[in-house]
């Protein structure tokens, strides 16, 4: 006979969740999926954004929208606008940032949070695209060729070098000022393209980055997406291949659940090595070697969460974290990236004591990734 339904523990439905939006807008459609599970869980879900429109805030699931000022608010003004919301809901609630300037902010002001918002772990280095690729560095991860140049003249000189074209990324994009005119990414094509966005940096993204595409085709873009607890441990998760993207910046939503050992090991690797806690979503894409490399990270619950849904217990990444941050018990997830934490039930009345589950084996490197190199110049920021 088949296994029948796991046994998931029910949400603690007394914690709402707060979804936190900075950038302008209402809520992007992809944090849909995240309303309509704790929803359907019984959690009272809120979500603070600049506007209330879109699908999410018409969604039957969202228990009420709060609206924030026009434009970011200070960091006292957003300190000032979470207590007051805390003082409303009358009980902790988990914060859920939807966005990275959100993430960044929220993780700035935890220490004051504490007690009336349960948060997951910081973004750390995961936001900014010039940290991620000194990351890769340090873990020896696959990551295109970058350059951070430090001023126009430089850039110049990094597009001739690194060849062209290239992609012009900004550092943190949020910063830009909407009636900038600029996309998040940009081809550049002669080295002069790269001195006049250089000159744009300081308006437009907090600092310019210069990296050389990979090329797009069939099979070539990948992603991980799951949910971490303390240590960096994956509690549900997995890989998947994108249905379309751009050559410049990664996966686009579209794309359908399927096993890569090599992408799930770099993730994990990754996870680990920052200690992760909550939730990641990465992007690959291989190159003509048959090197996947990573091209960006996100903390924040995306349209492919869904992907990796437990069909016997229905837990998904959103519900895990929810369950992680209130203290309850996530249950093994079978075929969840990563060692099984060992079984630490009590042995039956009368029997033995359980021998727990021996633990996967070490995490290899991804197959054709050289070891972590020897520390060499920095990039400079």
């Amino acid at each position: 006979m088949g296994e029948g339904p796991r046994a998931v523990p029910p949400l603690d439905t007394g914690v709402p969740v707060l979804l936190l939006r900075l950038g302008p807008g209402p809520l992007p459609r992809d944090t849909l999926g995240a309303v309509r599970s704790l929803g359907r869980a019984g959690v009272e879900v809120h979500a603070v954004a600049a506007a209330a429109g879109g699908p999410v805030g018409r969604s039957r699931h969202l228990h009420r929208m709060h609206l924030h000022p026009a434009g970011p608010p200070s960091p006292a003004a957003l300190l000032d606008l979470l207590r007051d919301l805390s003082e409303g809901l009358g009980r902790p609630a988990v914060l859920l940032p939807v966005d990275d300037r959100a993430a960044l902010a929220a993780a700035r002001l935890a220490s004051r949070l504490l007690g009336r918002y349960l948060l997951p772990g910081p973004p750390q280095r995961l936001t900014d695209p010039a940290e991620l690729a000194l990351l890769c560095r340090e873990l020896g991860l696959p990551h295109p060729a970058t350059a951070v140049p430090t001023g126009p003249r430089q850039a110049a000189e990094a597009a001739s070098g690194l060849g062209l074209p290239l992609v012009a990324l900004w550092r943190h994009p949020w910063l830009r000022p909407p009636p900038a005119g600029l996309s998040g990414s940009i081809v550049v094509h002669t080295p002069d393209d790269a001195r006049r966005l250089h000159e744009l940096a300081e308006h437009a993204g907090g600092g310019l980055l210069l990296r050389r595409p990979l090329p797009a085709g069939p099979g070539t873009d990948w992603f991980f997406h799951g949910c971490f607890t303390r240590g960096g441990r994956c509690l549900i998760g997995g890989t998947g291949r994108a249905g379309r993207g751009r050559p410049w910046t990664g996966p686009a939503t579209a794309g359908r659940r399927l096993p890569h050992p090599e992408v799930e090991r770099a993730a994990l690797r990754l996870a680990g090595h920052l200690a992760h806690r909550g939730l990641l979503d990465l992007d690959f894409r291989r190159d003509a070697d048959g090197r996947h490399h990573l091209l960006g990270a996100g903390v924040r619950p995306g349209a492919r969460f869904r992907l990796f849904t437990d069909p016997s217990s229905g837990l998904d990444a959103v519900r895990a974290l929810h369950l992680d941050l209130t203290g309850r018990t996530v249950p093994p997830v079978p075929g969840a990236p990563g060692p099984r934490p060992r079984d630490t039930r009590p042995a039956p009345p009368g029997g033995t004591a359980r021998t727990p589950p021996p633990l996967a084996r070490p995490l290899a490197a991804p197959r054709g990734v050289p070891p972590a190199p020897a520390p060499g110049p920095p990039l400079r920021p």
